[in-house]
């Protein structure tokens, strides 16, 4: 009997393990583009439990993905994430805006100044955050390359753009209050490809993009599937920071679109601000700059020395293929960005932690049944 009893503890005890081995992965804005994305690449590794929380549904079925429909503002968030056990949370959700706008304002900075302190109490080892080098904003007096420590000054006219940088400066609070956890923003260029609804990609979406007369800054891109690989090869391995990401090679506004397949349009500076600040959407040249205009008078280029000496990552694609590839580009999608009521997010996700409660009470109660039938054969 003892030896029974000795195997029986054995089994139970490898049962345990076998729920507790697999490192759990939580993505949150599985419902939009970037988070659907990352949590089909992370489903790919199939010894993690990928869980993807968003208020809507993934564009596609993702294979083994855990979805949870939920807000990522839920106060019932730090009870899931501790009773899942997470160890590494990837934050994407995110709504873009041209303009400022309170709501987004509210998802975006207040939602993501949520998570990070639903992690820090819930004992998170480790958050990656998506950013973009536009944080760094366009200046007359930027140096060639902008370190991750150059101040953030980016445009409070563009709503994405401003949001970001309430994001990061929340961020670099959050390190100082919780050194314990890894916290890694990674700064994107602009991002292009056939699928990324991006400012760039926008711009470059008529058979002629405009420039600003007299000014051609050099700009820095990257793929989107390069956008991906970094974000999972950040998710895999552990640093800790600010880094700066985009293809080798800024290339100057002119040839950027002329690769892209555009006509160079040069448009009087003054008349694109005058446009875009006093006419509002319905001026024809805000049609044309889905950008900033200063981020087209004026260079922001990131340093990639940390991209390559700390991360250690190399983006596949070159500025020019990435370019080449969107040349050949007809269409380009949009996502939905609608929410949903918080009260009744809530109560669904405490429905839905009570439901799993359940299930992996149920699970370890079948474990330990099949452990003592072994053991007794």
């Amino acid at each position: 009997m003892g030896n029974q009893a000795g195997g029986v503890e054995e089994i139970n005890q490898a049962a345990g393990e076998r729920l507790q081995d697999r490192k759990v992965i939580l993505v949150t804005g599985v419902g939009g583009y970037w988070g659907w994305r990352v949590a089909e690449a992370l489903c790919a590794n199939e010894s993690d439990h990928i869980i993807g929380l968003d208020a809507e549904a993934p564009l596609e079925h993702i294979k083994s993905l855990d979805f949870i429909q939920a807000d990522i503002r839920n106060p019932l968030l730090v009870e899931l994430l501790r009773f899942e056990q997470v160890d590494t949370v990837c934050h994407l959700a995110f709504q873009e805006t041209t303009r400022p706008s309170e709501a987004a304002f509210e998802y975006n900075v207040i939602g993501t100044m949520k998570v990070l302190d639903a992690c820090a109490e819930a004992g998170v080892r480790k958050i990656i955050l998506k950013s973009s080098t536009a944080v760094y904003g366009a200046r007359p007096g930027n140096s060639a390359f902008l370190t991750e420590d150059h101040p953030l000054m980016g445009s409070r006219l563009y709503g994405t753009t401003r949001d970001l940088v309430e994001i990061e400066a929340s961020c670099s609070g959050f390190r100082t209050q919780e050194p314990q956890t890894m916290l890694t923003s990674l700064r994107f260029a602009n991002i292009i490809g056939p699928n990324a609804a991006t400012p760039l990609t926008r711009f470059l979406q008529e058979p002629c993009a405009p420039i600003l007369l007299g000014f051609d800054p050099l700009m820095q891109i990257i793929h989107e599937d390069d956008v991906i690989d970094a974000i999972v090869f950040a998710v895999e391995r552990d640093f800790s920071g600010v880094f700066n990401l985009a293809a080798e090679g800024p290339l100057p506004l002119s040839k950027l679109i002329g690769l892209a397949g555009k006509i160079c349009i040069p448009v009087i500076h003054w008349f694109a601000y005058w446009g875009s600040g006093i006419l509002g959407n319905r001026a024809p040249v805000t049609r044309y700059l889905p950008i900033e205009p200063d981020y087209l008078r004026y260079s922001w280029v990131g340093d990639l020395a940390k991209m390559h000496e700390t991360m250690e990552f190399v983006p596949r694609y070159t500025a020019e293929e990435a370019l080449r590839e969107l040349a050949g580009l007809h269409r380009i999608g949009r996502f939905s960005l609608e929410s949903t009521s918080l009260a009744l997010d809530e109560e669904r996700l405490r429905d839905t932690i009570e439901r799993r409660r359940r299930i992996r009470k149920q699970q370890t109660t079948k474990l330990t049944e099949l452990g003592e039938n072994q053991a007794n054969e």
